[in-house]
């Protein structure tokens, strides 16, 4: 049941997001717009408030639960950004705005990006972990959220693992621009 109202979450994220963005630009309804995307938060709310209920009833954590609070911290930390993406889209295309912001691909620029989006990352597991915490103490029964605990792990091997191949790589290994052939540089 979980895993379906993450789904769930997910798709009504998006939904919301583009009727959001749809009444915003196309429709010419910015009030309309802005409070769709104003209700895209209320969505983690049903999700935490499901979780909640479902561990406080008794059930055993399970990676549904993990999955759950991960969702969750990760959508905290990247949601702002990818609505701002998306925003920045749909006012190029429906409303004459500017085109939108590519991040860098080469070079210091790069890194420095790559730095800042696992900074958001970080964010999202910091926020993960607290609420994978939280459940455990909320149930306090070291049988039921044994799946929780693991979660802590997995997500933090994730974060290495994203720390090591793109912001330190980068750092260290920089992407060169590609010579122009034609400019003989």
């Amino acid at each position: 049941m979980l895993v379906g109202l993450i789904v769930a979450c997910e798709v009504a994220f998006w939904v919301l997001l583009l009727a959001g963005l749809v009444a915003r630009y196309p429709l010419r309804r910015p009030r309309l717009g802005g409070a769709l995307l104003l209700a895209v938060p209320l969505i983690d709310l049903v999700l935490l408030a499901a979780t909640i209920v479902d561990l406080r009833g008794g059930a055993t954590a399970t990676f549904a639960h993990g999955l759950a609070a991960a969702y969750l911290g990760f959508s905290v930390a990247f949601g702002h950004s990818m609505v701002r993406w998306a925003d920045q889209r749909f006012a190029h295309r429906f409303a004459g705005g500017p085109p939108p912001v590519r991040p860098p691909r080469y070079g210091l620029a790069r890194a420095r990006s790559e730095w800042r989006e696992w900074g958001k990352g970080m964010l999202g597991w910091a926020v993960a972990c607290a609420l994978l915490l939280a459940a455990i103490v909320l149930v306090g029964d070291a049988e039921r959220t044994r799946e929780l605990e693991s979660w802590i792990g997995r997500l933090s091997l994730v974060m290495a693992g994203w720390l090591v191949f793109w912001p330190v790589a980068y750092t260290v290994f920089p992407k060169r621009r590609p010579r122009n052939a034609a400019t003989g540089g």
